[in-house]
C-alpha cells in the first residue's frame, strides 16, 4: 500500500504541477482598460507607495482569497486610502486566477500611469483601484459605464429575429443563475439549429446583492449586439457575452469543501477520483509535448510573435472540417473565388445564411503552415473596419483553413489593373480606397493593441466589400513589434517584389517604413491603373512605375500619371497632392518616409504644406542621368512583380 500511495503521490504531483505550468506558459489576454478620471499623483507620494502595496497585496501569493476567484481592499489613511479588488471568470483555476491578478497589477500602471482610479480587463480576470470607496458605491451597479464589444459578421436577415430571441432567452437564463448564485457566475448554451450552439455567461462581483446583480447584467443584455454572432460588454461590476463557439470551461473549477466527520472516506474519494485524471492528463501531455516537438522542426527560427501569441489563444472560432466541406459544397469549382501561393479560396454559406471566405492551405505546398498559423494568431485580434475579419480556422489532419468574412468585390487588382473593369473605379472611389487603405495600416502600426507590420501589402491583398471600401488582407507574413521595437533584421525576406522597399529586399531590414514603401507603390498603381512593372511596356528607360513617377513629377507633369478613364472628372489638385504624397513614401532612406498617422494627416487635411520628396528607391537612371552629375542617393537594381518566399539577402 506505501508504494501505491507513493505513486498515487507522484502522479497528482505531477498532475498540480502539469496544469500550474501549462496554466503559465500563455499570459492572459488583454481586453481593455479605463483609466476612470483625470486626478494624478506624484511619483514619491504617499499614494504611490499605497497603491503600490494593494496591488502587492492583490497580487500575493499567500492570498487565500484566489480560491473564491474574489477579494477586496484598501491600504492607507484619508486622504491617500487606496481601495482595491479582483474579479477572475468563474470557470477558470485558483492557479491562473492568481497568475492573471499577478500579470493584471503590472500592467495596469503601464496603462494608467500616475492615475489615482483605474480598471483593466483580462479574458480571464479584471482589477480595479480608485481613491475612493468602491465597495459602497451603486453608481455602477446599474449596468453604466460599459465597454462594448462585437463580432463584425451579422445573422443573416431571415433569421435574425430568431436568433436575438435565443440570445435573450440564454442570457436571461444565465442572469437568474448568476443572481441566485453565490458566485454569481452562470454559463449556459442552447442550440440555435443543428450546426450553430449558443453559448453564453454572465458575471457579477460578488460583493452585490441579488437584486443588484440582477438590475446589472438585465441592463447589460439589453445592450447586446443581437443582430451579430457575438458580442461582450464589459463593465466594473458585471459583465455578460455570448458567443456561437466555445469560449468557457463548461466545468467550472471549484474548492472542495470538507465534510465533518467524513475525513477518511473523503480522501479515499479523491484520490480515487483524481488518480486516474492525474495519469489520463499526463499521458495527454506528454502525447501533446511529443506531437508539439515534432511540429516545430517545420517552423522557422525565427519567431512569427511574442511568446504569449498562440493558436490555441488567438481568439478565433475553431471549425469542423465537415462544416466548412457542407458550407462549400465540398470545395466545388463553382464557389472558387481565387488561388494564390498559399492555396485556393472558396465561397461557403453557413445554415444559418452566414457567407464566409474559405482560405484552404493547399496539400502540395512546401509552404504555409507557419504563415497559416501566424495569420490566425494575428488576424484574431484585430478589429477594425478597414482589415478583413478572421471569423476562424481549422486544423484537422492536413487540412488547414482560415475563414473569413465574405468580402463580394474580389480585390482591388481584379478592378485596376483591368481594361474594362478598371471603369468602376472612377477617381472619388478610388481616392476613398486610398484613404481606407491608409487608415487600416494606421490601425495596425499604431492603434491596435499589437505593432504590426504587414510586409506584403500589394493590390491583390486589398479586399473591396459591396460598397467598394477597402480591406487590408493576408496577414501571412506579418510580424507582431514589441512595444518599443521599431525595427527588425531578418535573413527570410517575404512579400512581392515591386512593393518591397530597398533596405527590406536587399538587407533584410524591415520596420513601419517598410509598409509606408508599399504603400506608396500601391497609390501609384491606383492613380495610373498600371501595375509596377507594367510600365516597362510604355517607357524602356523607366523601369518602373516608381521610377515613371518620379521623373514626370520632377519635369512639372506628373497629371501624365493619371488613368486615362478618368477624362476629365477629378480635381487637380486633389489628385496632385496623392501623388506627391505617394512620391514622400518611396524615398530611397527609410527615415525620410512619412510615418502612416501623418499620411492619413497628409490626405484629411490640404492645408499641410508636404515637404519636397527626395529620389525613390529602385530609381532607374536614364543613359542621360547615369553620364550627368548626380548627387542623389538611387539604387541600380532591377525587380519584377513575382510573390517570393524565401531570399537570403546580401
Amino acid at each position: 500500500m506505501s508504494d501505491y500511495a507513493s505513486f498515487c503521490s507522484l502522479l497528482l504531483l505531477v498532475f498540480l504541477a502539469s496544469s500550474r505550468s501549462s496554466a503559465q506558459k500563455q499570459n492572459p489576454i488583454y481586453l481593455n482598460h479605463v483609466c476612470l478620471n483625470s486626478t494624478t499623483y506624484p511619483r514619491n507620494s504617499t499614494y504611490a507607495a499605497n497603491l503600490d502595496t494593494l496591488l502587492s497585496s492583490l497580487a500575493s501569493t499567500t492570498n487565500p482569497f484566489f480560491s473564491n476567484r474574489f477579494y477586496t481592499t484598501a491600504t492607507g489613511q484619508s486622504p491617500d486610502v487606496v481601495y482595491g479588488l479582483f474579479l477572475c471568470r468563474g470557470d477558470i483555476s485558483p492557479d491562473f486566477c492568481r497568475y492573471c491578478v499577478g500579470f493584471a497589477t503590472k500592467d495596469t500602471l503601464n496603462r494608467c500611469p500616475d492615475r489615482k482610479s483605474g480598471m483593466i480587463w483580462f479574458e480571464e480576470c479584471m482589477i480595479r483601484y480608485a481613491n475612493r470607496n468602491i465597495f459602497m458605491d451603486s453608481s455602477f451597479r446599474n449596468g453604466t459605464n460599459g465597454i462594448l464589444s462585437r463580432n463584425t459578421t451579422k445573422i443573416s436577415q431571415d433569421l435574425s429575429d430568431r436568433f436575438r430571441d435565443s440570445v435573450v432567452s440564454l442570457m436571461n437564463k444565465n442572469a437568474v443563475e448568476a443572481a441566485n448564485s453565490p458566485t454569481r457566475f452562470a454559463v449556459n448554451k442552447s442550440n440555435f439549429t443543428p450546426s450553430i450552439t449558443l453559448y453564453g455567461l454572465v458575471q457579477c462581483t460578488p460583493d452585490l446583492t441579488r437584486e443588484d446583480c440582477s438590475t446589472c447584467l438585465q441592463t447589460a443584455i439589453n445592450q447586446l449586439p443581437t443582430e451579430q454572432i457575438g458580442g461582450r460588454l464589459l463593465m466594473p461590476s458585471c459583465s455578460s457575452r455570448y458567443e456561437i463557439f466555445k469560449f468557457y470551461n463548461e466545468t467550472p473549477f471549484t474548492a472542495p469543501l470538507p465534510r465533518p466527520g467524513k475525513g477518511r472516506n473523503s480522501s479515499v474519494i479523491i484520490i480515487a477520483v483524481l488518480v486516474p485524471i492525474a495519469a489520463l492528463f499526463l499521458l495527454f501531455v506528454l502525447v501533446y509535448k511529443f506531437r508539439a516537438k515534432r511540429r516545430k522542426k517545420f517552423y522557422e527560427r525565427e519567431p512569427l510573435s511574442t511568446d504569449r501569441d498562440d493558436i490555441s489563444s488567438a481568439g478565433a472560432l475553431q471549425f469542423d472540417f465537415k462544416a466548412i466541406e457542407a458550407a462549400t459544397d465540398k470545395f466545388s469549382t463553382s464557389n472558387k473565388l481565387g488561388q494564390g501561393g498559399f492555396g485556393e479560396v472558396y465561397k461557403g454559406t453557413f445554415p444559418s445564411g452566414i457567407q464566409v471566405a474559405v482560405k484552404r492551405l493547399s496539400m502540395t505546398s512546401g509552404q504555409g503552415e507557419k504563415e497559416f498559423i501566424n495569420e490566425v494568431v494575428v488576424v484574431a485580434k484585430l478589429q477594425h473596419k478597414n482589415l478583413v475579419k478572421l471569423l476562424g480556422f481549422c486544423m484537422e489532419g492536413n487540412e488547414k483553413i482560415l475563414v473569413y468574412e465574405y468580402v463580394p468585390n474580389k480585390s482591388l487588382d481584379y478592378f485596376l489593373f483591368d481594361s474594362m473593369m478598371r471603369n468602376e473605379l472612377d477617381w472619388t472611389r478610388r481616392y476613398r480606397i486610398i484613404g481606407g487603405i491608409a487608415r487600416g495600416i494606421l490601425y495596425l502600426h499604431q492603434d491596435s493593441r499589437l505593432t504590426i507590420i504587414h510586409r506584403d501589402l500589394k493590390a491583390g491583398n486589398i479586399l473591396l466589400d459591396a460598397d467598394m471600401n477597402p480591406k487590408v488582407a493576408d496577414f501571412g507574413m506579418a510580424r507582431i513589434f514589441g512595444i518599443d521595437q521599431t525595427e527588425a533584421n531578418t535573413k527570410r525576406v517575404v512579400g512581392t517584389y515591386g512593393y518591397m522597399s530597398p533596405e527590406y529586399a536587399m538587407y533584410g531590414h524591415f520596420s513601419m517604413k517598410s509598409d509606408v514603401y508599399s504603400f506608396g507603390v500601391l497609390v501609384l498603381e491606383i492613380i495610373s491603373g498600371k501595375q509596377n512593372s507594367s510600365i516597362y511596356h510604355l517607357d524602356e528607360s523607366a523601369g518602373n512605375l516608381v521610377t515613371y513617377a518620379w521623373r514626370l513629377w520632377s519635369n512639372g507633369s506628373s497629371l501624365e500619371l493619371v488613368d486615362p478613364s478618368f477624362e476629365d472628372d477629378y480635381q487637380t489638385n486633389e489628385i496632385s497632392r496623392c501623388i506627391h504624397i505617394a512620391l514622400l513614401c518611396v524615398q530611397e532612406e527609410a527615415e525620410d518616409r512619412p510615418t502612416m498617422s501623418a499620411i492619413v494627416q497628409m490626405l484629411t487635411t490640404s492645408s499641410i504644406a508636404l515637404p519636397v520628396p527626395r529620389p525613390p528607391g529602385f530609381f532607374f537612371r536614364s543613359k542621360d542621368e547615369q553620364a550627368g552629375p548626380s548627387n542623389d542617393r538611387s539604387v541600380l537594381c532591377s525587380v519584377d512583380e513575382a510573390s517570393i518566399t524565401s531570399v537570403v539577402p546580401r
